[in-house]
């Protein structure tokens, strides 16, 4: 995939419906990227935001999987495709974005009942919570720490109508994000 195949294919395919969510995957994506810009994170937890779920929309797509029990392990597909054009540190955070979810439902009392109904479904066939063991070590590995926090935009993007700068918006920042093999 080149950089604007990926581009081109959010911008196509991401008007779907987001899961069970109140927005599209395109605006999923533009909030979650808008908020990592906002708190000033570095272009590859942007560009990482930007394409978190870019697995979900990739060949024929996994819509309604979930709910029918199946994980499409969309973190794993999006992050092979992401980790030729921006490397290690946007495909790391990509893949542990799920990760980072049952990491917060183990380590944080409340997150759990935070979580939307579309996230708290996708939960169920992505393992649950963690347990002592699991948190423990998935907070040892790279970029765990970055995952976490693209984990706390996501889950503040489900937002119908909420402003975002548009796609192109974000190209200056993923050519600004090398592969770093």
């Amino acid at each position: 995939m080149t950089l604007d195949e990926a581009f081109a294919l959010l911008g196509r395919a991401g008007a779907r419906q987001y899961g069970g969510e109140q927005v599209s995957q395109l605006a999923h994506a533009l909030q979650t990227a808008t908020l990592a810009m906002e708190a000033g994170e570095a272009a590859p937890l942007v560009i990482a935001a930007l394409f978190h779920d870019i697995g979900h929309l990739l060949g024929e797509g996994d819509h309604g999987q979930a709910e029918r029990g199946i994980d499409a392990r969309h973190e794993d597909r999006g992050a092979e495709a992401l980790r030729p054009l921006f490397g290690k540190a946007v495909a790391e955070t990509v893949r542990l974005h799920v990760p980072a979810k049952r990491w917060l439902c183990f380590a944080e009392g409340g997150y759990w009942d935070s979580l939307s109904r579309g996230s708290k479904a996708s939960l169920a066939v992505q393992g649950g919570p963690f347990d002592a063991i699991e948190a423990g070590q998935f907070m040892r590995q790279p970029h765990a720490g970055a995952a976490v926090r693209l984990r706390r935009y996501d889950d503040l993007a489900k937002i119908r109508g909420r402003g975002t700068p548009g796609l192109d918006e974000f190209r200056g920042w993923a050519t600004a994000v090398r592969a770093d093999g």
